[in-house]
This record gives structure tokens, sequence and C-alpha cells, in this order.
């Protein structure tokens, strides 16, 4: 008779515990995952370095039940004036208009330190799991039921654990990812920055843009960011020459600085040397280890979306991993994390490059050229582009087979009417697997699509506008979703658990349709 296989101590081994680290864990002890989460250091780094969120993060930490807890620490992310060689605004980078789309300010600005911290002890709340700070990987083995992992303490105990899966989350030197031999594919943009933050004095504050500012000044590129309360960034480009460790030094800063402000109005709280790349890893998942935020991708900051990229990538993994570990969907449902993060990053990777090196333009012919061409884009004028249509859909993985502009774009989240009171619609229907219709249409009266849904595990969500709603309606008070469905001409959308669109239908015949292939693709 053949011996029980043993169990592994963890579900899911997290390694590193910054933002996406904690996030990864967060979203796994939700769902009652055993879940271990280390972190070689024991404190958060105390100075700012990522500073730009967006609504889709923000409505991740809803969902979380963290976002009254960091809110405090962010503020709405001005637009960002665009000014060419010869000092001319030439264009504009802002967020969409309202209604919001996803109901939260779509571009946030956030003070780091206060706000990992609070994800940090958040995710130290749930039941199953546990934290081990002070605790660093030295190396790991795979087996065919698991991963054994050797962990050293900050005291110099070793000791060895095991888990079905590991997620890395341990940065852009990322043990995990060199261990496993994994390259980086390399988008070519290798630039080298001086990013300073600075505690402003509220008399010098006039001093500086009223809005973000991004200066394409070909004899120094340099970048102005408005963060919370009197936080304020200056990204500033390194010359060729210029020594990077040197130009860290206080009195360099304060050179860089001069048009704008003096030692006497500010507090230098970190300088800060940086190459910016674009980096994309050739491979996020091998056997049951898979990387995730900055051990898998690096990117320019020009739009802000280094830490957003991290936290899509566990969002968009924990719930396959969730699958995989109940025994709902085979291990290949692991696979689609890899396609479909891996085609989001590079592009959007790729559309940051492009950004940066219109930013980054050092010779003043073709800096003149290029304002020259960005102003006839506008018709002569500064054009707006927002932050949110830079971010791509996603393309390819568990989608529908059937082509829509729909397919793989985020879902939007109104306001609505309940017997509550006025509340986002994730907290008055739920999250995970969700079927939304438009509840005036066939699909919304279909008692066969209803009990399909059902039997599949989808919650069915009626949407309406708060005038005309039938009964069992959700009503929503913008028609953000009413409009969505007409733009899209369907009447009701398949919903996965990271709110992005599996699929869209008109009628309740292709309802049924869509919903047997949900079913198919997720076995």
């Amino acid at each position: 008779m053949s011996s029980a296989v043993q169990a592994n101590e963890f579900q899911v081994v997290v390694v590193g515990f910054g933002p996406t680290g904690a996030v990864a864990t967060s979203l796994l002890g939700d769902r009652g995952i055993r879940t271990l989460a280390i972190d070689r250091q024991r404190a958060v780094y105390d100075r700012p370095r990522a500073i730009a969120i967006d609504h889709e993060i923000l409505r991740i930490f809803d969902n979380l039940g963290v976002a009254e807890r960091v809110r405090p620490y962010m503020a709405p992310f001005p637009a960002s004036q665009h000014f060419g060689a010869k000092g001319q605004l030439i264009r504009r980078i802002d967020m969409v208009a309202e209604p919001y789309p996803l109901g939260y300010t779509p571009s946030m600005v956030f003070t780091q330190p206060p706000v990992e911290a609070a994800l940090r002890q958040h995710a130290q709340t749930y039941p199953d799991v546990m934290v081990e700070l002070g605790s660093e990987l030295t190396g790991f083995t795979q087996t065919a039921d698991g991963v054994k992992l050797q962990l050293r303490s900050d005291s110099g105990a070793m000791r060895t654990v095991s888990g079905d899966y590991v997620i890395g989350c341990d940065g852009a030197s990322s043990m995990i990812r060199q261990q496993l031999g994994i390259a980086f594919e390399d988008l070519v943009f290798d630039e080298p920055w001086l990013v300073v933050d600075l505690q402003v004095a509220d008399a010098a504050l006039k001093k500086l843009p009223e809005t973000a500012a991004q200066f394409c000044d070909p004899a120094r590129p340099t970048t102005f960011i408005i963060g919370p309360g009197r936080h304020r960034r200056f990204e500033i480009m390194l010359l060729p020459g210029e020594d990077p460790r040197d130009m860290e030094e206080p009195d360099q800063v304060w050179r860089l600085l001069a048009k704008w402000l003096t030692p006497a109005d500010a507090t230098l709280w970190r300088a800060a040397s940086y190459r910016f790349h674009a980096l994309v890893a050739e491979q996020w998942r091998r056997g049951r280890v898979l990387l995730a935020g900055d051990a898998a991708h690096q990117q320019p900051p020009f739009i802000g979306q280094g830490m957003c990229q991290g936290i899509r990538d566990v969002a968009n993994l924990v719930w396959k991993l969730d699958r995989v570990v109940r025994g709902e969907s085979s291990v290949a449902l692991l696979d689609s994390y890899d396609e479909e993060r891996r085609a989001h990053v590079h592009e959007l990777t790729t559309r940051i490059k492009a950004i940066g090196h219109v930013i980054c333009e050092r010779d003043p012919v073709a800096a003149e050229a290029r304002d020259a061409r960005i102003l006839a884009e506008g018709d002569g004028q500064p054009r707006t582009i927002t932050r949110q249509d830079i971010v791509p859909p996603l393309r390819c993985g568990l989608l529908t087979a059937a082509a829509h502009a729909a397919n793989g774009t985020l879902f939007p989240q109104p306001w609505v009417r309940t017997s509550v009171g006025r509340q986002l619609l994730d907290a008055a229907c739920g999250i995970g697997w969700r079927l939304v219709v438009d509840g005036g249409s066939g699909v919304a009266a279909s008692a066969p699509v209803d009990s399909q849904a059902r039997a599949l595990g989808l919650r069915m969500i009626r949407i309406g506008i708060a005038d005309s709603a039938a009964e069992g309606t959700v009503r929503e008070e913008d028609g953000v979703v009413a409009r969505w469905f007409g733009r899209h001409e369907c009447a009701a959308a398949i919903v996965r658990p990271d709110h992005y669109v599996f699929g869209v239908s008109t009628d309740a015949q292709s309802t049924a349709a869509l919903l047997s292939e949900l079913f198919s693709r997720l076995q």
C-alpha cells in the first residue's frame, strides 16, 4: 500500500514583502490560502520611491478593505504639462474626465513609506498568513510536488520550508530570477537620471509650477511631480561625464535645483541616481515558481506605472493560483498569467519607452523638430492625451475566442444606489466572476441564463439607470455602464475576478454560448 504524499507547509510562499508582495499576500489571505511571506528587511524603507498609482490599483485596495487606510497619504495627480526646447507648451498628459470609469480618481500620487506600511500591516491580519521579516531566501529546489526553500534569518539561523508554489516579488536584482536562469528582454532604453524628493516650505511652493511638468529641454530634460502635501519630486537627467554618486551630494542637488529653489526653501528628503531601463523577463513562470513586480519587469517612470504593473501582476495571478490549488482548474491555467502579463507589460513598456525617447532628446535640432511634430498632431495647438489611454487592454490569454474591442478591457465600476445608500458596484454586489447585464435587455430577463451563470459560480448583476431600473436591478447613478454597453454594442459582459472582460454578448443565446466557452476554458 502506497503512503500518502505529505502536504507542504504552505500552499504559496511569497518572497519579497514590498508593495507587490504585500498585496499578493493579502489577495492570497483573502482567499484563505495558507501563505508564508518573507522579506530580508524588517522595516519599510523610510524614503519615497514609487509616487504614482491609478484607479485600477485603488480598486484592488478597496476590494481588500485597505483603501481607506491609504487614502490619507494620497492626492490627485494633476495634469503634466510638457514644455518643448524653447519652453513652449507642446502637450498635456492628464487623466480621463468625470464621471470616472472606475469610481475613483483615475490618477493619484502617494507617499510610499506609510502606504507600504499599511499594506504590510493589512496582509498580516489574515489568519492563514504567516509573515517572517528578517528572513532571506538563500536557495530553492523544485520537486514534482512543491518547492523547498532554504531560509536564513538575520540572526544566521537556517531552516527549510516547503510550498506548493512560490511567487518571486524579490525586486529588480531578484535572486529567484537569477537562480532560474531567466534573462531579461532589453527593450533598449538606458538613461541615467537623478531622482530628488523634497519637503517644500509653504512659502516656497509658489516658486514651483502649479501642475506637474515635463521640461523637454535638450540641455537637461527634467520632470517635476507634485506629491501629497508639501512633497515635490524632481527627476533630472544626468549628462555624459557626470558621476551618478557625486550628483547625489547635496551641493550638486541644490545646484541643479537653483532655478526653482534654494536650500532655505525645502528639506532634502532623498536624492538617488538611477538608470532608467526598459526590461521584461523572457519567462514569468518556470514550474511552480512565478515572477511578479520588478523581478519580472522594469520600466522608465514617465507615466508612473512601475508599482501599478507589479500589483496588476499579482491581481492577475492570485485568483488563478486559487483555482489551481483548490483543484478547480488544471495547472495549465497558470500559463495564461505569463502570456497575459508579459504581453501587457511589453506593450505598455514600449509605449512608455517611446514617451521617454521624446523627453530625453538631447540634440537641439531634433528637439525642435520633435516639438513641431507634436504640435502638428494637435493642428498647431497642444493636445491632451490621458494616462488611461496609454495603458493597453489585455490582448491574449484567458479571453473569449471571438474578437471584440471590449475583450480584455477593464469593466467599469459605477456608483449605484442600494438600500444602504450610495455605493460603488464592487461593494454593493461583490467581486469574483460576474455576468453583468443591461437591466433592460432580454439577457436580464432570461431565467436559463441566470441559472447557467449560477451553476458555473458566476454572480449575475443586472444594471439599469436610476430612473428606469426594473425590479432586481442595481440602479447606477451616472450611466457609466449604460454608455459602456452602448459604445460596445452589447448587452452582457463576463467579468473576471481581476475586473477584466472575458467576453461580451448581445442576447440570451450568445450569452449562454459565452458561458459555456468560459466553463470549457477554465477546466
